[in-house]
């Protein structure tokens, strides 16, 4: 249905959803740094730099939490409240905002606005998608956002009010909801060492290893989720399946190399005073953070060889589409895995829990692979090219690209120790790493919904391998 009408009605206006998609994130990246880089929104009442505004606020709207500098310190409650707005917009995507504020002052959604939105949540995958249900699942959407970050703030202020009282107590607690349930990675502790003096707290750990996965997962996942309790006969969505087996299976598959990798690390798990509840804690949330949220329970650059490889390949597959985490996704990796199992097997069509998928979504799958790792690639490169001269190893520009592109926030290194080219590499990768790396890119061509150019040439064969 959404096929039907969308090219016409965009072809005529000259912009396509994803092109709106991609400028609104950009209009609030730009508002964020202008207001981060006023007076009034740092400490000391000096003013950012405005590049170091415009990267905090990329960081922010795109959910990475890579920062350069210590937000807690650094920002006054002004600032930290306009960070914690960016978050919160960023999160849950520019266009659901958009519409809960049409929703508030009565406006009625247009054709536009609905495949506009439909594009944003990338309803156009799922197979049961209906336009008419997209703004009943904008609200739903919204409503869910509020009772999971609600039940997360509650779980925090049990444990951070008698830690810091009432008013700070309440303040870290909402602002760390919010970043955990959005999976941006930042906190307001101040002391630089984020949520590792904490995690040893069962109350904090369990609340912020949920807000991570629920945010990960997708809000269609959730919503399938919720119907499955209410109505013990509903039928999960193929999406809701492979999601969560994709999900639990990189979770367990992370949670036992990481213990592996560093149980005798004397850096990190090593240690004689851990004991083997810390290390198995530690490894799975380190498998849950590695790809969404960006937190870390010890120093990222205290990592073995073998779980910083690790690290980065989570970084890339990222969370689950329409989730509030970034990277190429959980079910693009699967299906472009079973694409390749399938022509292994000589298999024509991609089979998954007893249904075909359609091949031209598989097919979109693996041109996001490849894009990714290009685009991580050519950043690698240029980075590599901008800091030769400097103390930055090649694994650490690495592990900071791609945990830019995956909008993680992981570093093994200080971001601040990169120029400030380095920098503006990382902001385009971390804006191309949210808003999608197919739409980012088919924005840009102005060809997502333009079918009427495609033209169909006569066949022939190379030879290959």
């Amino acid at each position: 249905m959404g096929e039907t009408f969308m090219a016409p009605a965009f072809k005529k206006r000259g912009i396509s959803p994803a092109q709106i998609l991609v400028f609104g994130f950009g209009g609030m990246i730009l508002i964020g740094a202008f207001l981060l880089s006023l007076p009034a929104a740092v400490a000391d009442g000096q003013s950012l730099r405005f590049f170091d505004a415009l990267f905090t606020a990329t960081s922010a709207v795109c959910v990475t939490g890579l920062s350069v500098f210590n937000v807690g310190a650094t920002l006054s409650l002004f600032g930290q409240v306009i960070l914690l707005v960016l978050i919160q917009l960023g999160g849950i995507g520019f266009m659901t905002m958009t519409s809960l504020l049409y929703m508030m002052i009565g406006r009625r959604f247009t054709l536009r606005d609905r495949l506009i939105i439909q594009n944003s949540m990338t309803q156009n995958s799922v197979s049961d998608s209906r336009l008419q249900g997209v703004v009943r699942m904008t609200r739903d959407i919204v409503v869910m956002t509020a009772v999971i970050e609600l039940c997360v703030f509650l779980a925090y202020a049990a444990r951070f009010v008698p830690l810091f009282g009432v008013s700070r107590g309440l303040y870290c607690s909402i602002f760390q909801a919010v970043s955990s349930f959005c999976n941006s990675g930042f906190d307001v502790f101040g002391a630089g060492t984020g949520l590792q003096p904490y995690l040893g707290d069962p109350v904090i750990y369990i609340a912020t290893i949920s807000a991570m996965s629920l945010g990960g997962i997708g809000f269609y996942v959730l919503l399938d989720l919720y119907r499955k309790l209410r109505n013990k006969r509903h039928r999960f969505m193929l999406h809701t399946k492979t999601v969560l087996c994709v999900s639990l299976f990189l979770v367990a598959l992370g949670f036992a190399l990481f213990l592996l990798f560093e149980h005798n690390n004397p850096r990190t798990l090593g240690r004689d005073d851990v004991p083997i509840q810390d290390k198995a804690s530690w490894a799975l949330f380190h498998s849950v953070s590695a790809r969404t949220a960006g937190f870390a329970a010890v120093p990222q650059g205290d990592l073995t060889p073998a779980s910083k490889i690790l690290t980065v390949i989570y970084m890339f597959i990222g969370a689950s589409p329409s989730g509030t985490g970034g990277g190429i996704k959980t079910t693009t990796v699967a299906l472009m895995l079973l694409f390749i199992f399938s022509i292994i097997r000589g298999r024509d069509d991609v089979i998954l829990f007893g249904r075909r998928i359609d091949n031209a979504v598989v097919l979109r799958s693996v041109a996001i692979v490849a894009l990714g790792i290009l685009f991580v690639f050519t950043a690698i490169i240029i980075v590599s090219l901008i800091e030769y001269e400097r103390p930055i190893t090649l694994s650490d520009t690495i592990y900071e690209v791609v945990s830019s592109f995956g909008t993680v926030g992981m570093t093994s290194a200080v971001t601040a120790n990169f120029t400030d080219a380095s920098r503006a590499v990382f902001i385009i990768l971390m804006y191309g790493g949210r808003v999608g790396i197919f739409t980012f890119t088919m924005a840009l061509a102005a060809r997502l919904e333009n079918r009427s150019s495609r033209v169909r040439y006569p066949k022939d064969r190379i030879m290959i391998g």
